[in-house]
């Protein structure tokens, strides 16, 4: 088994470092921790670094050159987003890049998949998701929206919620129910939706950490039309297939394998540098248990994620693997935030801007930001039942 990227591989990773060691510089990162999380303004200072990568090229780099990437193999993306991840440095719109433009590219047709990848690959839209409803979460197949065909289009009412980047968003991935009558799991098709549309209100959420990041959507008669059907009207009322496949891509990333190496890190060099009764808190033993033991579960999720990674590659699901992945990296997230914040103390829980606060409290608010991670994308219980059913051959019930 070999865990080596190749030559040309490597070469590529020390391009993107060169490229973040000039873009994304201390003085830049130190400009992005002024803004409010959650504000326009931090908004738009993500959407204009995106649009530098755009240029590039390398947003979607993996996409084909028509749709606004480079052809990249899996084995550059994966390497790409590792750099970016474990730099911290902004992509932009993540929904449309890592949710909406992948469904598209599958089972899209031309004139969608020409319409909307491309200004996707340029950071030019943001878009949402429009999936869970205030009865339909993880038991995702319970969504109530209801969709009826009229000439031309579909009339959509109903509500959504915990929809990130709502605010902002110009296009919505939607799911909505077109067949009342089939069994839950069924009847449902899958809409992209333009969120200027008369009825579509947008009505903004906190999120703890991120400030207000997410939304609830309310759907009033609002008419969206038969072209906007992904797949085309062939694919009403099979949108479960489709909605499967974005749920897999939007749960098998390498991002969270690689943040949480950069802040194991950063605990490393503060557990050296802080002294506690005159010796390093390096030197006590159950510190140094904890920071290896995140070390393993680092490793553990980084493997996870480049085997889903192999297997999109080599074109194939990844049914339940995504959901091993999700499930072990967003449980780490906190652990590995729970075990920083009992390090530094209540030094640790001091925002940022203090003079006393530790790492400047980036920590103390991704401590908050991990607080969500086990529920969104679906919860931790759900992944694991995935796992049983998928992985294990277990039945529902």
């Amino acid at each position: 088994m070999d865990f080596r990227f190749s030559e040309e591989g490597e070469r590529f990773r020390q391009e993107i470092r060169d490229f973040l060691k000039q873009e994304w510089s201390e003085e830049v990162q130190a400009r992005r921790a002024e803004l409010e999380p959650g504000s326009d303004e931090a908004h738009e200072f993500g959407m204009e670094f995106a649009r530098n990568l755009g240029r590039k090229g390398w947003l979607v780099g993996a996409w084909p050159k028509e749709y606004g990437g480079q052809g990249w193999s899996y084995e550059q993306q994966l390497i790409y987003n590792e750099e970016m991840a474990y730099s911290g440095a902004p992509r932009g719109d993540g929904i449309g890049r890592g949710i909406a433009g992948p469904p598209i590219m599958m089972h899209g047709t031309e004139e969608q998949k020409r319409k909307h990848l491309p200004p996707i690959a340029k950071s030019e839209v943001v878009w949402c998701q429009g999936f869970s409803e205030p009865d339909a979460g993880s038991d995702l197949w319970n969504i109530k929206a209801r969709a009826v065909k009229v000439e031309g289009g579909f009339i959509v009412n109903g509500q959504k919620v915990w929809q990130s980047g709502a605010r902002h968003a110009h296009w919505c991935v939607l799911l909505g129910r077109t067949d009342p009558e089939a069994k839950k799991s069924e009847g449902i098709s899958y809409f992209l939706m333009d969120m200027k549309l008369p009825g579509v209100n947008v009505r903004p959420l906190i999120i703890m950490g991120l400030g207000y990041h997410a939304a609830e959507v309310f759907l009033d008669d609002v008419f969206i039309p038969d072209d906007c059907v992904l797949g085309g009207l062939d694919m009403v009322n099979k949108g479960r297939e489709i909605a499967t496949t974005t749920m897999e891509f939007e749960r098998s990333q390498i991002a969270g394998a690689a943040s949480a190496r950069r802040v194991l890190e950063q605990l490393v060099q503060y557990a050296k540098e802080t002294k506690v009764n005159g010796k390093p808190l390096a030197q006590d033993p159950i510190v140094r248990q904890n920071l290896a033991e995140l070390r393993i579960e680092i490793e553990v999720a980084q493997m996870l994620s480049y085997r889903i990674g192999w297997m999109q590659s080599a074109g194939k699901r990844v049914p339940y693997q995504a959901s091993q992945g999700k499930v072990f990296s967003s449980e780490l997230s906190q652990r590995l935030t729970r075990i920083a914040t009992q390090l530094m103390g209540l030094y640790g829980q001091l925002e940022r801007g203090s003079k006393w606060a530790a790492l400047n409290g980036r920590l103390a608010a991704l401590y908050m930001v991990t607080a969500s991670n086990t529920v969104g994308g679906g919860t931790s219980e759900i992944q694991r039942t995935t796992i049983a059913m998928r992985g294990v051959g277990l039945p529902l019930r």
